[in-house]
């Protein structure tokens, strides 16, 4: 046991059946209480950094659900955000980095009006569903085009 509550263990290659080399990790268990239920989810992170004192297990824990953050950013880009549309549409290097600068720009704006939202309520944006903001935006799009620059 480590003085932060995590403690050492190891793992060992499947391939390696004489189980000769083990890696040292270290363990981290923690719970995160859901703050909209009165329920909480048990996690275990294995890692291999083993300083408790240069990185706290409380620390790693918060950064590791950090960490997840751009996974849903990947989700809301690719999936939701280019809709159906499986490929870029254009054909040169350069329409290509222009189309995606435009895709980082149009989540970019869409993630900002969350914020925008989010800020008079006190709601962390995280919270709020970009598919949700997607759709609002969507429908609310020929009510700005009728308005002139």
């Amino acid at each position: 046991m480590l003085p932060d509550g995590s403690y050492l263990s190891h793992v060992f290659d499947s391939a390696d059946k004489t189980r000769s080399a083990p890696v040292v990790v270290r363990v981290i268990d923690y719970t995160l209480k859901n703050s909209a239920t009165p329920t909480s989810d048990n996690y275990r992170l294995v890692t291999n950094i083993l300083d408790a004192q240069a990185a706290p297990a409380l620390e790693l824990a918060g950064l590791y659900h950090e960490r997840w953050e751009i996974e849903g950013v990947f989700d809301e880009f690719k999936t939701h955000l280019r809709a159906n549309s499986t490929v870029l549409r254009s054909k040169t290097p350069e329409l290509v980095q222009q189309e995606l600068w435009g895709l980082l720009l149009a989540h970019f704006a869409i993630r900002q009006l969350m914020v925008q939202a989010a800020g008079p309520r006190a709601v962390d944006p995280d919270r709020l569903s970009f598919t949700h903001a997607l759709r609002v935006i969507k429908r609310k799009m020929p009510q700005a085009a009728a308005v002139p620059p």
